[in-house]
């Protein structure tokens, strides 16, 4: 395997640790036995821990804007928000490691600001905001159809990340492209 074919499976390895473990939590040790590799090759791959999470945290947020630039794609107004709505909930129930991924960003960055690191918040933003770019372009450069999404799209994280059941009532209001898949 190349060094290449080799940072690819650490990052997806890493994605499924810090998913499931979060930032402070997760040991690069977890994520060298999963990729198979000595936690000393990770080293020569990544520099450090926080490398591996921003690598991991550009990794899902770039399989995300694909999800939705396919889904998409040629589609203008509610039909691409309808689209794209449905895709992301695809995402989220095939690859659930995409989502709490997410959700361990958001903590992850706010730890770190909150202790004063704000660089590493700041990697985790520019990608976060390639994917508003690539929504807002996407929905007609419309800032409140932008906004709006993103909002719909938090609120489903957060009640996906709380375990609520596709029949709860908290999906009531949602539409119908984007409830939980049951």
């Amino acid at each position: 395997m190349s060094a290449d074919e080799r940072r690819e499976s650490v990052i997806r390895a890493a994605i499924t640790e810090f998913a499931r473990g979060g930032y402070r939590a997760t040991s690069t040790e977890a994520i060298a036995k999963r990729v198979g590799v000595s936690q000393p090759y990770l080293f020569r791959l990544f520099p450090n821990k926080q490398a591996m999470f921003l690598a991991a945290v550009e990794r899902c947020l770039a399989d995300t804007r694909k999800v939705f630039a396919e889904a998409g794609a040629g589609l203008e107004g509610d039909e691409a928000v309808t689209a794209m709505a449905a895709a992301y909930q695809r995402l989220i129930v095939d690859d659930p490691d995409k989502i709490q991924m997410q959700m361990q960003t958001y903590a992850a960055v706010a730890s770190a600001d909150a202790s004063g690191d704000h660089e590493f918040g700041d990697a985790a933003r520019a990608a976060w905001l390639k994917m508003w770019e690539d929504i807002h372009l996407a929905l007609g450069a419309d800032a409140k159809e932008t906004t709006m999404f993103l909002a719909y799209g938090m609120l489903v994280n957060t009640l996906t990340s709380l375990g609520f059941p596709a029949g709860h009532r908290v999906w009531s209001g949602f539409y119908d492209e984007a409830r939980p898949i049951a």
